[in-house]
């Protein structure tokens, strides 16, 4: 009873000293009666309850607003302006599989590039560099391969492994 007698109380307390009313009132009334529930031995019977109750409350608020803190709020859809397009990891990936792909012959690398790179289709690219459709999955594949064999950690030991040796 006395819970949702201070709850009448706190309810208003709330409203007023909140910037958004009362969206987060209720979540701090609940909070504040069972901050008071769990504290309740601390109350000096001597002392006014309602200033102590109060006390919490007030503690309570503070908390929520330095959690919330009293900047505006606004969708992350309305701050895409605000974002770079490209960070400076950007730069060195794009360097790094630059020198990658340079490894490869021009034909390719620029089949690389169109398919996995800018998102054509292999059809599409395969159009785009006078490969037929087969032709240009075979070609992907076997670049593809070439480069894992070389930068992929023990790419070469699998390969290896279970192939008779001049040892054996």
């Amino acid at each position: 009873m006395l819970l949702t007698d201070l709850g009448a109380h706190l309810r208003p307390f709330f409203a007023r000293r909140l910037f958004d009313g009362g969206a987060d009132a209720e979540d701090l009334v609940q909070e504040t009666l069972i901050a008071i529930h769990a504290k309740r031995t601390t109350w000096d019977r001597h002392q006014p309850f309602t200033g102590w109750a109060y006390a919490i409350a007030r503690h309570k608020l503070i908390d929520h607003l330095r959690r919330r803190g009293r900047r505006p709020t606004h969708p992350l859809e309305e701050a895409a302006e605000l974002f770079a397009d490209h960070t400076v990891e950007d730069g060195a990936t794009s360097a790094d599989l630059s020198r990658c792909l340079a490894l490869l012959p021009a034909r390719q690398r620029r089949l690389i590039e169109d398919v996995r790179l800018k998102g054509l289709t292999v059809a599409e690219a395969a159009a785009n560099h006078g490969y037929t459709l087969t032709a240009a999955k075979v070609s992907i594949h076997r670049s593809l391969k070439s480069l894992n064999a070389r930068y992929a950690p023990n790419a070469g030991m699998a390969e290896t492994a279970g192939t008779p040796t001049d040892e054996d």
